[in-house]
């Protein structure tokens, strides 16, 4: 297993190399809780983790956009970050699809609502990276709704491929 610190905290700066000690392979902050993304980004990988860069539904994808070719993975929040069993917000997929479009190669994972009743949306849209919680913890049956979004995800990335 390969853990990724998804950091939804103030000041991320500081949790850096504890993350790193304790095994962590990839950082994952919110580009709104720090002043100063380049230097986080450079310190994150000086502590040997990938970097994941994620942003609020708020935030404007051309945000994230500067930092695109410095991080492994773009994290499109798709809910208000905070608690879990929220609605998924469909009106955040034009940001995956603009990040495929201009950064193929990009991770791309959503996070907030994504279930069954959303996947695919997420899929089509380009996110090859999904976070599912509730959907999967009050299932009747997880192992055949984490089968269904992982299979949702790997068609939708061999059909891109084969698009290309």
């Amino acid at each position: 297993p390969l853990p990724d610190m998804h950091m939804m905290v103030a000041r991320p700066e500081q949790w850096v190399q504890p993350m790193a000690v304790a095994g962590a392979n990839q950082y994952t902050f919110h580009l709104e809780a720090t002043d100063n993304p380049g230097a986080l980004i450079k310190d994150i990988r000086e502590n040997g983790m990938k970097v994941g860069l994620a942003i609020k539904p708020g935030t404007t994808v051309e945000h994230l956009a500067p930092w695109a070719n410095q991080i492994d993975m773009a994290l499109v929040m798709t809910v208000e970050p905070g608690f879990g069993g929220q609605k998924f917000m469909e009106d955040m997929m034009p940001k995956v699809q603009w990040l495929r479009t201009q950064f193929p190669s990009l991770d791309i994972e959503v996070d907030g609502g994504v279930g069954p009743d959303t996947i695919h949306k997420c899929a089509e849209a380009g996110a090859n990276m999904i976070v599912s919680g509730s959907a999967i913890m009050k299932s009747a049956d997880p192992r055949s709704v984490i089968n269904l979004l992982r299979n949702v995800c790997s068609e939708a990335a061999q059909k891109r491929c084969l698009d290309r």
